[in-house]
């Protein structure tokens, strides 16, 4: 059966514009990051011709309401942060689920400490985080990543969902903070009595 906007039988796929067409149609529908790879062999194209068509559509949208961004190891369509506050009203009113303040607290420990176990996010932050730390699982900005060889208390990080919605690539674009926390020989001392 040949394909009816390519009756010669060649593939939609040896058509440049086809192909572009079919990368913002895929990346408009994903909810997370693609990378390039996954896209060629979804299209049956060459990776190169992939991120060749993803530079050109990134300059393509410089002055749209939205961008191609490469966050968490893959690609994906993000709306530019000068219009968050429209887009923001436009969401139900505003009212999104926000984090409280001490769950922002406690992700940055963990984001800039990671990995740590809970016992040491409480010492920084001088209050229990058991509860906190389960919304920011649930959430799935935060999973466990083992546990200490020596207490046997459980280590958290951060997910490459954090890492999707902070719009970053890895945790090395995160700001210089870390030299402002608290040594983490200073929070053994501290730990000794929290709850792990």
């Amino acid at each position: 059966m040949t394909d009816p906007l390519f009756p010669d039988g060649e593939s939609p796929a040896a058509d440049p514009a086809w192909v572009r067409g079919a990368i913002e149609a895929i990346l408009m529908v994903v909810d997370t990051p693609v990378d390039a790879l996954t896209l060629a062999t979804a299209l049956d194209v060459p990776a190169a011709a992939v991120d060749e068509h993803l530079a050109a559509l990134q300059e393509d949208y410089a002055d749209r309401g939205f961008a191609l961004r490469y966050v968490a190891g893959g690609w994906r369509v993000y709306s530019r942060p000068e219009y968050a506050e429209a887009v923001e009203r436009f969401l139900i009113d505003g009212a999104q689920a926000k984090l409280s303040q001490a769950a922002l607290e406690t992700l940055a420990v963990i984001a800039y400490r990671q990995p740590i176990s809970r016992g040491r996010i409480s010492a920084v932050r001088g209050v229990n985080v058991d509860g906190v730390v389960r919304t920011l699982t649930t959430r799935g900005l935060i999973e466990e990543l083992g546990s200490e060889p020596e207490s046997g208390a459980v280590l958290y990080g951060t997910t490459t969902y954090f890492l999707e919605r902070l719009g970053l690539g890895d945790l090395s674009e995160l700001p210089a903070l870390a030299p402002y926390l608290p040594d983490i020989a200073d929070l053994d001392a501290l730990a000794e009595g929290a709850p792990s």
